[in-house]
């Protein structure tokens, strides 16, 4: 797979009839391994391990509803009050980071109404706050979450 731009981590992964699969921590089970699915994988383990965010806090892949819709978002974070804190959208690669990217993920959040949205195709990340003006404002780093 792709060199990503984050730390190195140990991902448990096999092959099965010419399949790779990774090992999804979260969702305890074992999952195709596509470009996406390796940034999605890469994200949980810089939250967890670099971040020290409890991995109990984290879902993974979860259907939602929007305008009668059925959507799934790659990660969202939680407090520990079970409050939504940051929404996550997962790219492959060689998919460019565009406002497409950021109005499909602010979609997402008219769910979730989170103060936090990152967005990343394992090269490129991008974090957003919801601003006083009632904007998205692009973040110079990750922020300290108050969990």
């Amino acid at each position: 797979m792709f060199k990503l731009n984050f730390p190195e981590y140990s991902f448990k992964i096999e092959t099965r009839e010419e399949k790779e699969f990774i090992y999804d921590t979260i969702r305890k089970k074992w999952v195709v391994l596509t470009p996406e699915e390796w940034v999605r994988q890469h994200v949980i383990f810089y939250l967890v391990q670099t971040e020290k965010l409890p991995a109990s806090l984290l879902a993974v892949e979860r259907l939602i509803k929007y305008n009668k819709l059925s959507k799934r978002f790659d990660l969202l974070l939680f407090n520990k009050l079970g409050k939504p804190q940051m929404l996550i959208e997962c790219k492959a690669p060689e998919v460019k980071l565009s406002n497409e990217t950021l109005f499909q993920i602010a979609t997402y959040n008219m769910v979730f109404s989170v103060p936090y949205l990152f967005i990343t195709n394992g090269i490129q990340h991008q974090i957003y706050a919801w601003n006083t003006e009632g904007e998205y404002e692009l973040m110079p780093q990750f922020p300290a979450l108050i969990l």
